[in-house]
């Protein structure tokens, strides 16, 4: 079965790359001195710190095959140099919220990205999904579950 594609900034694939060689060469050194130590208490069956250390690594590696599993899935997002017509990911889409009678801005990215308080809203979610391939000018809404929200596109970058 396929994977899914990870849609990341280059910004975005760099942390993940930093973040999987730090759990990969310092990280995984800890748990594993960590284990070790437990280990020297003695009996397993009743180390708490053994326990905790199991767990952690446990964790751990869960953590470095997700990641891992993303960047082998990447899709970078590409900077369009001047005026695009429509909203793609990887667009800075300025908004009029009718509801509120304010304009706001979102950044639409791969969910790994997503950040709504940093204005950057996934692909994958309501708001990001109703804006893809939508022009200036154009009205959306959105269904949310306190009543449908309706946003009109004033500008794209």
């Amino acid at each position: 079965m396929a994977e899914k594609p990870v849609y990341l900034t280059a910004e975005g694939k760099k942390k993940l790359e930093e973040e999987l060689e730090h759990l990969v060469t310092v990280r995984r050194r800890e748990v594993a001195e960590a284990i070790r130590s437990a280990k020297e208490e003695g009996d397993l069956s009743e180390n708490s710190a053994y326990d905790e250390a199991k767990l952690q690594q446990g964790f751990l590696e869960g953590r470095v095959q997700h990641i891992e599993a993303q960047l082998r899935n990447v899709v970078l997002i590409q900077k369009v140099n001047g005026k695009t017509d429509s909203v793609h990911v990887g667009s800075r889409v300025t908004l009029f919220d009718q509801e509120f009678e304010e304009e706001i801005t979102y950044q639409i990215v791969g969910s790994t990205e997503a950040d709504p308080a940093d204005g950057r809203i996934s692909n994958e979610s309501p708001v990001g999904r109703a804006l893809l391939s939508k022009k200036v000018g154009d009205v959306i809404h959105v269904e949310a579950p306190n009543g449908t929200m309706t946003y009109k596109v004033l500008k794209i970058k």
